[in-house]
């Protein structure tokens, strides 16, 4: 099991465990976060999280936490508004939320203005 896990970088001490999502030496006290998951997921492909921290995935359902106005139009989307069945999208400027709103239709979100139900 320790085997897996990368030695310390600030003393190289192969006895560093998992305390949560963090590795912890207990030679040192140091605490940092690992590089890549045992899934083979990159750092460079990072997660994207809700505005209270939850990582967000393909198909969830979030609350609009504050009102939006779509720009060139006069409609709201409302505080507590449920989207169902997102979509992540990367590249997208900064809207990282690809989604259907009930009563506007195709939308972008920002994943800072929502919450994981």
């Amino acid at each position: 099991m320790t085997d897996s896990l990368p030695l310390c970088p600030e003393c190289a001490s192969e006895h560093a465990y998992e305390l949560g999502t963090l590795l912890v030496c207990p030679m040192c006290g140091h605490e940092w976060a690992p590089v890549a998951d045992a899934d083979g997921e990159d750092a460079d492909d990072p997660v994207i999280r809700d505005a209270v921290g939850n990582p967000l995935a393909d198909g969830d359902t979030v609350t609009v936490i504050k009102d939006l106005k779509i720009k060139g139009s006069s409609t709201v989307i409302k505080v507590g508004t449920k989207v169902r069945g997102i979509r992540l999208v990367q590249g997208v400027g900064d809207h990282d939320i690809d989604c259907k709103v009930d009563g506007v239709g195709p939308t972008q979100l920002k994943s800072s203005v929502v919450k994981k139900v």
